[in-house]
């Protein structure tokens, strides 16, 4: 009598939160917990990445826990390499029927790590069967720690991503009520340009490391041209019509 072949393991996409362990949802920290092999990109310059020290409460000895490399890196020849080596791992558990839950930090479906591992695995190896978990992402974590709603009413959002031109920050802002700006470090002085020039300043916040114990806020920025601002800061804009 022949054998069926084994059926390969399920790739989970668990959202973890922007920092905060407990920020994670019931259902995220149940597959965490049960999962036999738990993935996270690799931190730098030896030191634990973002995802792994939030889930790191919740893991045991028992589990296989797998840090995979992420280059913080524009090349895509380079990127699209780390996301195959990436795959690649992950596969060799996933094909011994092994389920893997990959800890995202925020969000899986907001700007993530996640989307680029599952689509290249699935390239790779379509019969793979991925599922995610949704959680907390960074600006709704931002806008607890201010204590002001993201949105109210018929107000209009925009979130822009890290690489935006400041020209699509000036169009943005003739659109939306509510500007959401990402990692806006490396463009923070010109940002700041542009809000001074709108006379938005006095309307604006960044948040640092949000939900984290080095958690920074800034409310108003009038007086602070040129802070010196962390990979992990966003800026809100709530323009008041």
């Amino acid at each position: 009598m022949n054998q069926s072949p084994q059926s390969s393991g399920i790739l989970y996409g668990i959202s973890v939160g922007p920092g905060d362990p407990e920020l994670i949802t019931l259902k995220g920290l149940n597959l965490l917990k049960t999962a036999p092999v738990v993935a996270f990109p690799a931190g730098v310059r030896g030191k634990l990445g973002i995802a792994q020290t939030i889930i790191a409460p919740w893991l045991s000895s028992e589990q296989i826990q797998l840090s995979l490399k992420f280059p913080y890196v524009q090349d895509e020849t380079i990127l699209t390499e780390a996301w195959q080596q990436a795959a690649q791992q992950v596969w060799e558990y996933l094909k011994q029927g092994q389920n893997v839950a990959f800890a995202c930090e925020g969000d899986v479906s907001f700007y993530s790590t996640f989307t680029y591992l599952a689509q290249t695995l699935q390239q790779l190896r379509p019969e793979v069967k991925v599922e995610t978990i949704p959680g907390v992402c960074s600006p709704l974590a931002a806008v607890s720690s201010l204590g002001l709603p993201l949105t109210v009413r018929d107000q209009r959002l925009v979130v822009l991503p890290a690489l935006y031109a400041i020209a699509a920050l000036e169009t943005t802002l003739e659109q939306a009520d509510v500007v959401v700006l990402m990692k806006v470090s490396s463009v923070y002085s010109q940002v700041w340009q542009v809000l001074h020039q709108r006379d938005l300043l006095e309307n604006a916040y960044v948040v640092e490391w949000a939900t984290l114990p080095q958690q920074k806020i800034y409310r108003g920025l009038s007086d602070r041209p040129n802070l010196e601002l962390s990979y992990f800061s966003l800026l809100i804009v709530q323009q008041m019509r």
